[in-house]
């Protein structure tokens, strides 16, 4: 929005020039999601407690979260809109990108916002049935691949980027719809199952969307793409915008959540972020980046999904509590010693997926 009024004034006023430099808006995309986030904070939170929206805590959870009970949720939608809001500031919004991830955005929000909704105003321990919050995810994210798909101008916005290896990209053709449905919904559901502490799921999908900032950058210079042997994707760079205003939003929302928390962000922050950074993994074409980068939300996944299947081939349990961030604190580490060691392991991941993109 404000880049088309300043391509306006360009002409009577040079400042306005500035607006059209990608680093600066991705700045004051930051800049923007952080104080819309900290404005909106406290005021959300208030809301959230005169309407009795609290946190549901498992009563077979670790005793530490029965403090929890009653913990204003829902604020996802604090993150959800100042994303947006930075986001139709300072992107250009003539580009096919930007309207996808706000889809995308908007889309999984809604999915948790009925999920969080049934479960803590209308006390619906289940929520949103199973089948049918998987069915609307798998609509939105076949919407999204096949828009995709349909619309890609090049090669090289439908191969396999494999890291390491800058000779081996498979052409996907159509398996690029299912690929990409996986990724999204899968990258969504990650998240959710890792934001169960104060702050664990935030600053990992923080330091995720950064990094990916930077890989959206790249790819979208034909230079810097040339260089390190990734496609070139044009209106990939914009990409870097939302990237930023993810990491705006996130840190705001963070100064609210950080141990012990004041608000937790519910299915309608977990479900749209992890479904963000699973498209714009796809859009830059580094989904097994994610994979790396992401190895938290991975481990955290695959931590559940060994859980249960333990459970019903030997009726035993391998952790003593799924996803694994419970296991360790059942093994006594304390709360804010799980979630900053997280952080670390994540921060590690990333900066070793970000070297992949050279080592080829």
């Amino acid at each position: 929005m404000l880049v088309w009024l300043a391509e306006q004034l360009t002409a009577q006023y040079s400042f306005f020039n500035v607006f059209s430099y990608l680093t600066f808006r991705a700045v004051m995309s930051i800049l923007t999601a952080l104080v819309v986030s900290l404005w909106m904070g406290p005021k959300l939170i208030k809301r959230l407690q005169l309407l009795q929206i609290g946190q549901v805590v498992r009563h077979d959870g670790p005793e530490s979260h029965f403090s929890k009970k009653g913990t204003p949720t829902m604020g996802g939608v604090l993150i959800v809109a100042a994303i947006a809001i930075s986001t139709l500031l300072w992107a250009r919004l003539d580009n096919a990108y930007v309207w996808v991830l706000l889809f995308v955005l908007f889309s999984f929000a809604a999915i948790g916002f009925v999920d969080d909704y049934r479960k803590v105003v209308r006390k619906d321990t289940d929520g949103l049935i199973a089948r049918w919050k998987y069915f609307w995810q798998s609509a939105a994210a076949i919407a999204v691949a096949a828009f995709l798909y349909f619309t890609a101008q090049s090669d090289g916005q439908t191969v396999l980027v494999v890291p390491f290896f800058k000779e081996i990209m498979p052409q996907l053709g159509l398996f690029f719809i299912l690929w990409t449905y996986f990724v999204i919904v899968g990258s969504s559901n990650a998240v959710n199952l890792t934001d169960g502490l104060d702050g664990l799921a935030i600053m990992p999908t923080v330091m995720v969307a950064a990094a990916f900032g930077i890989i959206a950058y790249l790819t979208g210079n034909a230079n810097f793409s040339s260089y390190l042997f990734i496609p070139f994707i044009p209106q990939a760079s914009e990409v870097l915008v939302i990237c930023t205003a993810i990491v705006g939003a996130g840190l705001g929302f963070l100064w609210f959540n950080t141990y012990p928390a004041q608000v937790f962000m519910g299915d309608v922050g977990s479900l749209s972020l992890g479904a963000l950074l699973g498209t714009i993994a796809v859009l830059v074409r580094q989904e097994i980046l994610l994979v790396i980068m992401g190895g938290v939300f991975v481990v955290e996944t695959l931590s559940v999904i060994l859980q249960v299947g333990s459970y019903k081939l030997r009726q035993q349990r391998i952790f003593r509590m799924a996803p694994i961030h419970h296991h360790y604190e059942l093994k006594g580490w304390p709360e804010p010693r799980v979630i900053v060691r997280f952080w670390i392991i994540t921060l590690v991941l990333v900066l070793v997926g970000l070297v992949t993109l050279k080592l080829r």
